[in-house]
């Protein structure tokens, strides 16, 4: 029984030498191609902070001029120590946290770091054929089949092929039929039809 194991090793050992050595072997269970990488969610980083966004604004070192879980007015402002009234309508994550750092530098930091955290969206609102119509904080990666469960489901009535989506950032508030699989987005307001079949 020791040959064999002896044998076993010595084959194992040969083959994997083979792998590391000749380019159009198997790929490894470590090479990069084996790896799955990270999806980024569409539309995230250059997510524009509205009115009813909740934000924790962190000034590093100084916890006086933090402001944890502070929701945008309805003129889409946020009120921060030192500063008063800062406009963050409109403005990426990233753009305001250099408004805030351009504020405080100078007559109050020399060189202030600050990070901004979105603790909670604005919300998305769905009505119509579902258990629980109404506005529901918005999660990333929420597409129509998630609203409606967030939402208790569809009712027996539902129309799944009458589903409509008016977005927040369209100017012109066009509604627009939508499938289960469609992105959501903050603001954005579903109506789901009745099937009358």
């Amino acid at each position: 029984m020791l040959w064999l194991r002896c044998l076993i090793v010595l084959f194992l050992s040969l083959n994997l030498g083979y792998a590391q050595t000749n380019d159009e072997s198997v790929p490894s269970l470590t090479s990069e191609a084996s790896i799955p990488l990270p999806v980024a969610v569409s539309g995230l980083s250059n997510y524009r902070l509205s009115s009813g966004d909740i934000l924790t604004v962190r000034v590093l070192g100084e916890p006086d001029l933090s402001k944890e879980k502070v929701r945008l007015t309805d003129a889409g402002t946020v009120s921060l120590p030192a500063l008063g009234e800062v406009k963050a309508f409109g403005l990426t994550v990233s753009e305001l946290e250099r408004a805030v750092e351009d504020g405080l530098r100078g007559p109050y930091l020399v060189n202030p770091k600050v990070s901004v955290s979105i603790e909670e969206y604005r919300p998305f609102y769905i009505n119509g054929m579902v258990e629980k119509p109404g506005g529901y904080p918005f999660q990333p990666g929420l597409t129509i089949r998630k609203a409606a469960s967030l939402a208790g489901g569809f009712r027996e009535r539902a129309s799944l092929s009458k589903i409509y989506i008016i977005r927040e950032s369209d100017p012109s508030q066009r509604s627009q039929r939508v499938d289960l699989n469609t992105m959501v987005y903050p603001g954005d307001i579903i109506t789901v039809d009745e099937s009358f079949f």
